[in-house]
């Protein structure tokens, strides 16, 4: 009993600290929100080894003087009294919040002044120019405040997407000691989301810095949901269609000799696959063409000397005729990995073809996994023509799951893609 009340005393005094010292515990949080989404950039999206301390150490200053500071002394005392009855509004249930009419008022009023005065004019040049000073090697200020100009409309937009929404419930509902939190918080959930969608993007590190969304990082976001949820596209029927392929020594140029070959005479790359397999270079193209030209290319690709190593084979493809096969209704994009043993690839490609599903596409990999063993990867996009409800889709993840077991596979991801 005495230790249950000890813990309860030290609880209620830790509960204490954020309402007797605001300041100082926004100014904490703030520091480490800060630092923490910066070691995720770093590490998760661009890879980095050896973490650059400087930097970090940059941003949560930054963090520490200005968004536990500065955007305090905005939030708490200057809103406080420019809206008196702010604190008060944040405590009311919903339903007396709802019949305040001088209360919604002043929360559209803090909205209002933070999203369209305080971060355009302020927040956001601090925030560029910490950036600016932090990341780039030869730090021009000027250049900073021409690319903000010409970036505003998009990051504005972009950050209004997100922060109207999350300000309106921090204002609306959040005592004041918990504003600074809550929009810690938010950012760094922002941060999470970007870095688990962009790990590896070491081209858009810098992008990914902002605490809040961009113009840039909302791009990078629809990217990342247009790939997961992409569907192939059928051959345009007014043009020819050939599958190219070649395996050959490697050389360096192999790739680029092909497609400037293929561009040069008309014909347009759609579907490919290039990949060395030890010292053999592997080819697969799909290439869509006017059919008048379409004799020109294969002789080209013959006639080439510098492609002659790569014994270069051109098969016309047949589009499908309509009403001879059904449409896809469903997609799904499969991702196993499990330790490397033979049979996995039948396994996986029986239990696929079991559900009368079609193999769009599939590549496998062995890659060096847990305790530096073999490991091997399987990514399927996988379509069927049958409709499925949740039955359906629960008995395919059943199946899934029993493989799973089976193979003694560590990852088992699929999604979904359905039309409606």
């Amino acid at each position: 009993l005495h230790t249950s009340h000890n813990k309860h005393i030290m609880w209620s005094r830790l509960r204490q600290i954020p309402i007797k010292h605001p300041l100082a515990f926004g100014v904490v949080i703030s520091t480490f929100k800060t630092s923490a989404s910066d070691l995720l950039v770093q590490t998760v999206v661009e890879g980095k080894k050896e973490i650059d301390w400087k930097r970090n150490a940059a941003f949560a200053t930054f963090g520490c003087f200005y968004l536990g500071g500065v955007q305090y002394a905005i939030y708490v005392p200057l809103f406080g009294r420019l809206f008196p009855n702010a604190a008060s509004f944040a405590a009311k249930p919903i339903r007396e919040k709802i019949k305040d009419v001088k209360g919604l008022t002043a929360l559209c009023g803090q909205v209002f002044l933070d999203q369209f005065v305080h971060h355009p004019l302020l927040y956001f040049p601090v925030f560029y120019g910490t950036r600016e000073m932090v990341m780039s090697k030869e730090p021009d200020m000027m250049r900073m405040l021409r690319t903000y100009r010409e970036n505003m409309k998009e990051d504005l937009a972009a950050l209004w997407k997100v922060w109207v929404p999350s300000t309106f419930i921090n204002f609306a509902f959040m005592p004041m000691w918990a504003r600074i939190p809550w929009v810690a918080g938010t950012s760094l959930l922002w941060t999470c989301i970007l870095s688990a969608m962009r790990g590896g993007d070491v081209s858009h590190g810098e992008d990914l810095e902002a605490p809040f969304p961009t113009g840039a990082t909302f791009t990078l976001v629809k990217e990342g949901l247009d790939d997961m949820f992409a569907c192939p596209v059928d051959e345009d029927a007014a043009l020819a269609h050939l599958c190219i392929s070649g395996a050959g020594p490697d050389r360096v140029g192999h790739v680029a000799r092909m497609a400037r070959t293929i561009a040069d005479a008309g014909g347009n790359v759609t579907y490919s696959k290039m990949i060395r397999l030890g010292q053999e270079h592997v080819s697969l193209m799909h290439v869509s063409i006017p059919p008048e030209k379409r004799g020109e290319l294969i002789d080209k690709l013959h006639n080439n000397k510098d492609l002659k190593s790569l014994n270069i084979r051109a098969s016309p493809l047949v589009r499908r005729r309509t009403g001879t096969y059904q449409n896809a209704v469903a997609g799904f994009k499969i991702h196993c990995v499990g330790e490397d043993r033979a049979g996995m690839l039948a396994a996986i490609a029986e239990a696929i073809a079991a559900r009368n599903m079609s193999i769009e596409d599939v590549q496998t990999e062995i890659r060096r996994g847990e305790q530096n063993k073999r490991d091997f990867v399987v990514n399927a996009e996988v379509v069927t023509t049958s409709r499925m409800d949740q039955e359906d889709l629960d008995s395919v993840i059943a199946e899934f799951k029993k493989l799973k077991e089976e193979l003694n596979l560590r990852v088992v991801d699929i999604r979904v893609h359905m039309d409606n």
